[in-house]
């Protein structure tokens, strides 16, 4: 009788995980970091379970009210543990990997999510969200009407492209205008830029630092600063001030330099990237009639 019961318990197991996952208590007191992985707790209904976030998580305005545990790469075990969590959430952007070991081994459960800019990717992500906050439909219905909002976005891109030419775009993340970062291929970045309907310039992996010669030899159409310490015009004159050779771009001689909130890029793809993605397709085909209204707002 116990084998048969022992047997029927591994059966349940194979056949209906999400079952028995739903049978196991879920987490009441969550740290999560990484800007886009806390946004979609919030938009999914857990903002009351948050009791600290990670600096790039400043969205909602909310959020930035709540005891902050550090940068999402350089967080630290004791101001964590102070807040008493359950759960601590992140990406594989999140550590350091010792505090990390040292939280589990407090008894604090660690979610790590993937950071990847894919569909695939964010799919798989807001259904482990919906499983941990016991409400794994609000994880589908938030994947559904984001692919429809990308759906639309890359129609609009499509019909833009038949009248315009795609414009050759770098991404340059910096801070208060210092010595910028490129985004090159299998970014965060890269994967803004091709949706906007851009080029990326940039055909290094990664982000990496280029000379002012090389900035200036690729000759980028459209250049998207997104700076960690400043916004818009402030942005945009500190990095001409610190790289005076991007003032001999085209991008810079046309006043094609568009500002970019740079917690789109941390955490993976998150609930407000495709306002992002209208912002900068708006700035590489002026021609065409913006996707949104807000995306008009932008130079």
């Amino acid at each position: 009788m116990r084998l048969a019961n022992i047997l029927g318990g591994l059966a349940a197991v194979l056949l209906f995980p999400n079952m028995v996952l739903a049978a196991e208590p879920l987490p009441q007191r969550w740290v999560s970091s990484g800007g886009a992985l806390s946004e979609w707790v919030v938009l999914l209904g857990g903002e009351s379970k948050l009791v600290g976030v990670d600096t790039t998580s400043r969205h909602p305005a909310s959020l930035t009210r709540l005891p902050s545990v550090g940068y999402q790469r350089q967080l630290a075990a004791e101001g964590i543990l102070a807040l008493r969590p359950d759960l601590l959430l992140g990406s594989e952007e999140m550590g350091p990997p010792p505090v990390l070991e040292q939280l589990a081994a407090a008894g604090v459960r660690i979610e790590r999510l993937t950071a990847r800019a894919e569909l695939d990717s964010l799919q798989a992500n807001l259904q482990r969200l919906g499983q941990l906050l016991g409400n794994e439909a609000a994880g589908q219905r938030a994947f559904a009407n984001y692919q429809a909002r990308l759906q639309t976005q890359q129609q609009w891109v499509e019909q833009a492209r038949r009248s315009q030419e795609a414009p050759g775009v770098l991404l340059l993340l910096g801070h208060a205008g210092g010595s910028p970062l490129v985004g090159g291929v299998d970014t965060a970045a890269d994967w803004l830029i091709s949706r906007a309907g851009g080029r990326n310039l940039a055909s290094h992996d990664g982000y990496k630092a280029l000379s002012s010669e090389a900035l200036l030899a690729l000759d980028p159409q459209v250049v998207v600063v997104a700076d960690r310490a400043l916004e818009g015009d402030a942005a945009r004159q500190a990095l001409l001030q610190q790289n005076p050779a991007l003032a001999g771009t085209r991008a810079a001689r046309e006043g094609r330099l568009l500002a970019l909130d740079p917690t789109l890029l941390v955490g993976g793809l998150g609930p407000r990237v495709p306002d992002g993605l209208a912002m900068l397709a708006a700035g590489f085909y002026p021609a065409s009639q913006p996707l949104t209204a807000e995306a008009k707002r932008e130079p």
